[in-house]
């Protein structure tokens, strides 16, 4: 479920959870599309046959594949409604905890720990992780840096 607030809220809404997101299946199909995007065709990701056989038992979707998917998440989770223009302004200390194997499903959990007034708007850095039904390890964990401009 998406948080939506007001732009005249944002200054005041670090520490705020934002729950999950919905379960999203990580498919072979994703998996590839991401390969022949980035040109990483690495065996683990693309050969089930042999990844089965491989150090995971299985393919496994490429790390910055599951990072990626922070961006959907993100907007699943929320909103600012008055902003003109949203930005993606990078990522602060990202990890790689746990593979995630090509069937698996994840979801990203987020908590707003710092909002900070940038020229023109505000700038969040949004605690992030992304685990792995059934996992014991989260898949990812990253700050996130995002800008809303008025």
């Amino acid at each position: 479920m998406t948080i939506t607030r007001p732009y005249a809220d944002a200054a005041g809404l670090a520490g705020t959870d934002l729950g999950f997101t919905d379960w999203l299946e990580v498919t072979q199909d994703r998996v590839d599309l991401f390969a022949d995007a980035t040109d990483d065709h690495q065996w683990i990701h693309v050969d089930p046959e042999r990844a089965n056989d491989g150090p995971f038992g299985a393919p496994i979707a490429h790390g910055f594949l599951t990072l990626s998917l922070a961006v959907k998440f993100w907007s699943e989770l929320f909103d600012l409604d008055g902003v003109t223009t949203k930005v993606n302004y990078g990522l602060d200390k990202v990890r790689f905890i746990s593979p995630v194997k090509v069937g698996s499903r994840v979801r990203m959990t987020a908590t707003i720990a710092e909002v900070a007034e940038v020229p023109g708007g505000y700038q969040f850095a949004v605690d992030q992780t992304i685990e792995i039904e059934g996992g014991t390890k989260p898949a990812v964990v990253a700050r996130g840096l995002y800008r809303f401009y008025a």
